[in-house]
């Protein structure tokens, strides 16, 4: 396992003055070794897996519990947000000054915000590990962290993207599933259409081939525009790309399984991202076939929703090569004008993020661990699916790494959810794009 998630981490490529905001809400004790320090932590996070009662923050509000019991006096405050909103909401609290103390870095994003580091409101977290210490985390995970040679986060997990692939509807309509999970374009529209039927003889269909969403921020649909060999910018990160027909036509191809091939249905394309795995994974609907997603989407599918699948590489292109994306998820400490605080933040950081923690998340959340020692515990050895996208690793980039890349991606997103919805063609909607991303990239 060690050995599997070196390899993971090597073959994810890479692309490419404020005031104090936290205020306690309790008084509290400056002092500069943190530990005499009082008061109160806010900590955002996203949800997570379910307990028996569907509740998605058992684990954080646990650990909670367990760390206000070791620090008298200290008070950690969950705000719970809900995944898709973490980036707007993120981005108001900066704009009004007043963010958490720790949020969560969403694992689909792929690494800590250059962004928000060049605003100045995420602190360096240098000092929160020993170089030993360091040496337990896989060097790539701490890349992720790392903008100019200072550490501004603690990686605790990894994903990628793959095609989770529903084996009932495959049996249902007597499709045998890719071979060894690897196939072509042609190959997956083939799927995709004899996977598109009407199932109760009314002239409707009930069940589709294929469906995705597209949304800021989220890329579960991307690896598809790479297949042919496109990318978004160029290497050096100075020109739009993904006006280039070789990702103008995997963009339009896409699309066209709604537009065209009818093979997708109408919701496909828009920005409802739990309204799309539920069609894939509840079993009171089971409306869709194959949905690509990130490696959580795998746990829910062992667990709360129950579901006989298999997973695949996303089908390749003009390139003839497998891609995937991939992403470090993780967390970020705010900027902090007490140092006692700032210790004791960094204490809640490293209590959530030991090597038994991320051995939770990854068996319970469907994520690779970020740290050496977890991995050694093989997390995987009962888990032919896990392992399945562990070998996709292999195939793995990084998004761009560009300070303006989260308006970058809004400009590229919003176009696309336009050539999706039928209202541009993918060339026009990406020259509209290279127009807005232009102005960035200056």
């Amino acid at each position: 396992m060690k050995k599997m998630l070196s390899l993971f981490l090597a073959g994810m490529l890479s692309v490419g003055t404020l005031a104090a905001c936290s205020s306690d809400k309790e008084a509290s004790k400056e002092t500069d070794s943190g530990k005499d320090w009082t008061g109160t932590i806010t900590v955002w996070d996203g949800p997570r897996w379910p307990d028996d009662k569907d509740n998605k923050y058992h684990w954080m509000e646990e650990k909670i519990k367990e760390f206000e019991a070791e620090h008298k006096g200290v008070k950690v405050e969950l705000v719970q947000v809900p995944w898709a909103e973490l980036p707007n909401k993120l981005g108001v609290s900066i704009a009004g000054k007043s963010w958490p103390d720790i949020a969560p870095v969403d694992i689909s994003g792929s690494a800590v915000s250059i962004d928000q580091i060049d605003q100045g409101v995420l602190e360096s977290v240098d000092d929160l590990y020993t170089k030993d210490e360091l040496k337990d985390f896989y060097p790539n995970a701490l890349d992720a962290y790392t903008y100019d040679g200072k550490l501004y986060g603690i990686p605790n997990s990894m994903t990628v993207h793959t095609m989770l692939l529903n084996l009932d509807l495959f049996k249902e309509r007597g499709v045998e599933p890719p071979k060894n999970g690897e196939w072509t374009w042609d190959e997956f529209l083939d799927t995709a259409e004899k996977l598109t039927f009407d199932r109760d003889g009314d002239g409707k269909t009930d069940v589709y081939g294929f469906s995705t969403y597209i949304l800021p921020g989220y890329y579960e649909a991307w690896p598809f525009f790479y297949i042919d060999g496109g990318a978004p910018l160029n290497k050096d990160m100075t020109k739009f790309t993904f006006n280039d027909p070789k990702a103008v036509n995997a963009i339009q191809r896409l699309a066209d399984l709604k537009l065209k091939d009818k093979v997708s249905p109408e919701s496909s394309g828009g920005a409802d991202v739990g309204g799309t795995f539920q069609a894939w994974a509840n079993a009171e609907q089971r409306t869709v076939a194959m949905q690509p997603w990130a490696t959580w989407a795998i746990s829910s599918a062992q667990g709360k929703y129950p579901t006989n699948f298999t997973v695949a590489n996303y089908p390749t292109g003009k390139s003839g090569k497998p891609v995937t994306i991939g992403g470090v998820g993780g967390w970020t400490m705010f900027h902090q004008e007490d140092a006692g605080k700032k210790k004791m933040v960094g204490e809640f950081m490293k209590f959530i993020n030991t090597t038994d923690e991320q051995f939770t998340m990854a068996t319970e959340y469907g994520t690779f661990p970020a740290r050496i020692s977890t991995a050694e515990k093989d997390p995987y050895k009962d888990n032919p699916q896990m392992a399945r996208a562990m070998e996709m690793s292999e195939q793995a980039v990084m998004l761009p790494r560009h300070p303006e890349w989260k308006k970058i991606d809004e400009a590229i997103q919003t176009e696309l959810q336009l050539v999706f919805n039928g209202e541009k063609t993918a060339k026009q909607a990406m020259d509209d794009a290279k127009t807005k991303v232009d102005e960035l990239l200056k």
